[in-house]
């Protein structure tokens, strides 16, 4: 292609087209999958197409937190895991023994994952393998809690606790008027 000024108008139409799709190719890597409604798929109850019901993964519940952080250590693996690989790991991150946390919890935890999807276990064999929406799922859910939830609530409930002062401020008429609501519900009674 020539420099020349005649040139120009082609040469912007080329630069449009290549800007239109790097901004896709961005939008496409940058949209985790992740939907509401997926990710109340994975946090309640639901009932699978053949009707088999599917207990749900609470964000926060400490055994399934453990079980989120450990499936993040297991998807680079080309050979998937077994029981007794997750087992151990997720013992450890409950900072119990594996009698406490036994292979029949190990095999219930499992069988919920597996039902949404979270990992995938080919036929006669005793392998999983985590799943691309299970990767994302778990390093949403991993990441949350490390990085937002466990610090702010160690934030929140540290007696020493050196919030920034606007945000004290609104917590502090916030609880106020809380508690105004809850007097106003349930006032005490007179002492006589």
């Amino acid at each position: 292609m020539n420099k020349g000024l005649a040139n120009l108008p082609y040469l912007q139409e080329l630069g449009r087209q290549i800007n239109r799709r790097l901004l896709e190719v961005e939008r496409v890597s940058h949209n985790s999958c992740l939907s509401g409604d997926s990710i109340q798929c994975v946090v309640q109850p639901t009932v699978t197409e053949g009707g088999e019901k599917v207990p749900s993964l609470k964000f926060g519940q400490p055994r399934v937190m453990a079980l989120f952080l450990a499936l993040t250590l297991f998807q680079h693996l080309i050979d998937g895991f077994h029981n007794r690989d997750l087992r151990n790991l997720v013992a450890d991150l409950l900072g119990v023994t594996s009698e406490q946390y036994t292979a029949t919890q190990m095999t219930y935890d499992l069988r919920r994952l597996r039902l949404k999807g979270l990992i995938f276990r080919p036929p006669r064999t005793n392998r999983y393998f985590v799943t691309p929406y299970g990767c994302k799922v778990a390093r949403l859910f991993s990441s949350l809690e490390a990085r937002v939830f466990r610090p702010a609530m160690a934030m929140f409930t540290a007696t020493d606790a050196v919030l920034p002062f606007p945000l004290r401020q609104a917590l502090d008429r916030v609880d106020s008027q809380l508690d105004l609501l809850i007097y106003d519900a349930f006032p005490l009674p007179k002492a006589s």
